[in-house]
C-alpha cells in the first residue's frame, strides 16, 4: 500500500547554518526496519530536488527508532543570508513527511494514522 510518511511517521527539523537537520520517528521498530531500508539518503536528496543543492548524509538512532539527515547547502545560505520564508528549516520535517512508500498491510495492523488517507 503506497501511502505518506505522514500517516505514520513524525518527523522535526531546523537548522545548522546551510544546512537542514531532519529526524525521522518510526512508530514501530518493523516500520523502523522499513524506514531503514527505504528512507535513504539518495531518496531524500531527490525527493528535496533543488531545495537540497549539496549531499545527504543519515545516521541511525534504533534506540529512538529514528533516522537523523542532514541535509547540506539545504537552506539558501542560512538564516542570516537567506531569502527564503523559512531561512530556519522549520518546514523541512513537514516537507520530508510528504514522501510516498509503499508499506505492507501488515506492518500497518496496530498502528495509528497520524493523518487521514489522502483521497
Amino acid at each position: 500500500m503506497k501511502i505518506r510518511l505522514a500517516e505514520i511517521a513524525q518527523a522535526r527539523s531546523g537548522d545548522k547554518g546551510d544546512a537542514s537537520d531532519i529526524s525521522l520517528f518510526a512508530p514501530t521498530p518493523e516500520l523502523y526496519d522499513l524506514f531503514r531500508r527505504e528512507v535513504t539518503p539518495e531518496r531524500v536528496k531527490a525527493h528535496f530536488g533543488s531545495w537540497c543543492r549539496g549531499p545527504v548524509h543519515r545516521w541511525e538512532v534504533p534506540g529512538m527508532r529514528a533516522l537523523k539527515f542532514v541535509l547540506e547547502q539545504a537552506l539558501g545560505g542560512g538564516a542570516p543570508s537567506s531569502l527564503r520564508l523559512d531561512n530556519l528549516g522549520k518546514s523541512m520535517a513537514s516537507a520530508l513527511l510528504r514522501m510516498e512508500l509503499d508499506v505492507p498491510q501488515e506492518l500497518l495492523e496496530g498502528v495509528p494514522r497520524l493523518r487521514p488517507p489522502r483521497s
